[in-house]
């Protein structure tokens, strides 16, 4: 068989990859000062051994060059590194050995510390420490992994939006449990920011989830002032608009109960949400002409802050990043009727595509960065969409792999559906 020339050297591409023989393209060494800040110019590290430089490799042995150099485009950009588990010892030194080897390219690593107590309400993603102090301890440890090295931590994602008192009747009846989640996560805060050029983004879920005013609240509790900022999307696949256009508020939202007007001090629930009509204001549900889903509909929200918060000093506004890693089609809508219990909108939505490359130059004044902070390709669990004892996800036809795991078929599919369209990272104006 004849392998035209192009395919051959798409595909070889995805051997170096993994050899290493492809690596991040340096920055200049001053590209990022030591401080607590993102510059537009800073370069995040591309991890050479991830998932997808192995499955290029796979491919590529099984002779599958058109999936090989798919994958090669994949690998080629950065993704986060999660750190989900292990002892103090054993993150520390994980830690330790991402940064270094970030640096040593003159780059910078973006880390998810994900195992906070009673994670994901013991669904899909269950686990993480068995108490807060063993997660103090833990993150303690990470911190000192990272020492003085340039780094981007997204703290606990989900882990605001989705309080222990949040899982369930009877999972905290006594509120003991969301009172350590905050000192939990108060004290993560404190430990990552004395790292001197460390950049913390709390998770704060995302525009589908808590209204404005309650997220607000929950990232004061938690110590959002003293980090850079919070992050949104991540692992979920919402528009990129619809988590600038909410992110905005919440940091107006911030701004307004802290530094506002005295009478609003201490008080983020008077802020219009994203469900807020005239005639159903800041119900936490959707008023009438309100389309969560539907920037065109939130006019009323945009009102009220122009009416009751003004235009707050730049300065003293929150900032966010945005994982991008699956939204390049927009969220998931199930066919009407196909479901009758919950679809699970955001497991393993089919028919999405990545999206907004990792970038610090989003040139949206708050948003410090576009990043890809889901592992794409990487299973969210097994979805039922809802189906009572069911276990096939009926809209693969499989039983889907458990939360984290590689799922190679997902991996192509997102790929092939990017918007725009996938290029490997390092040709000109494609630089992530």
């Amino acid at each position: 068989m004849r392998i035209p020339l192009h395919r051959l050297l798409l595909a070889a591409s995805a051997l170096t990859l993994l050899l290493g023989a492809v690596a991040p393209a340096p920055a200049e060494a001053s590209s990022v000062p030591a401080s607590h800040t993102l510059p537009a110019n800073t370069r995040f590290y591309v991890d050479p051994d991830g998932d997808a430089a192995h499955q290029a490799v796979t491919d590529l042995l099984h002779g599958d060059f058109d999936g090989a150099a798919s994958m090669a485009k994949l690998a080629s950009w950065p993704e986060a590194a999660w750190f989900t588990d292990g002892t103090p010892q054993q993150v520390e030194s994980r830690v330790r050995d991402l940064v270094r080897r970030a640096e040593r390219t003159l780059t910078v690593p973006v880390l998810v510390a994900y195992n906070i107590p009673l994670r994901d309400c013991s669904q899909y993603s269950s686990g993480g420490a068995q108490s807060d102090a063993e997660y103090q301890a833990w993150i303690s440890a990470f911190a000192r992994g990272l020492g003085r090295s340039k780094a981007v931590v997204v703290l606990e994602p989900d882990g605001l939006a989705n309080l222990p008192s949040d899982c369930g009747p009877g999972s905290d009846p006594t509120g003991a449990i969301t009172t350590g989640r905050f000192a939990d996560l108060n004290h993560a805060i404190d430990v990552l920011e004395r790292q001197p050029n460390s950049v913390v983004y709390l998770d704060a879920g995302n525009s589908h989830w808590r209204s404005v005013g309650d997220i607000a609240q929950r990232l004061l509790q938690a110590g959002v002032a003293r980090a850079q900022g919070f992050s949104l999307n991540v692992s979920n696949h919402l528009a990129t608009d619809l988590s600038t256009r909410y992110g905005t508020w919440v940091s107006q939202c911030l701004w307004f109960a802290t530094k506002g007007p005295d009478r609003a001090e201490g008080h983020p629930e008077w802020c219009a949400s994203q469900y807020y009509s005239p005639s159903a204001p800041n119900d936490g549900q959707p008023g009438n002409s309100v389309n969560v889903d539907d920037p065109s509909t939130w006019h009323w929200t945009d009102r009220w802050f122009q009416q009751n918060v003004g235009a707050p000093p730049a300065q003293e506004l929150t900032h966010l990043v945005v994982d991008t890693s699956r939204n390049g089609r927009g969220a998931w809508t199930p066919p009407a009727g196909k479901y009758t219990g919950d679809p699970q909108t955001w497991c393993n939505a089919p028919g999405r595509g990545i999206g907004a490359r990792p970038t610090a130059n989003t040139r949206i004044a708050l948003v410090d960065a576009y990043l890809w902070i889901k592992t794409v390709g990487q299973s969210d669990g097994q979805c039922n969409r809802g189906i009572p004892g069911g276990t096939i996800d009926p809209e693969y036809g499989i039983v889907d792999p458990a939360a984290g795991v590689w799922w190679p078929e997902q991996a192509t599919s997102l790929v092939r559906n990017a918007d725009p369209a996938l290029e490997f990272n390092g040709l000109p104006g494609n630089r992530g």
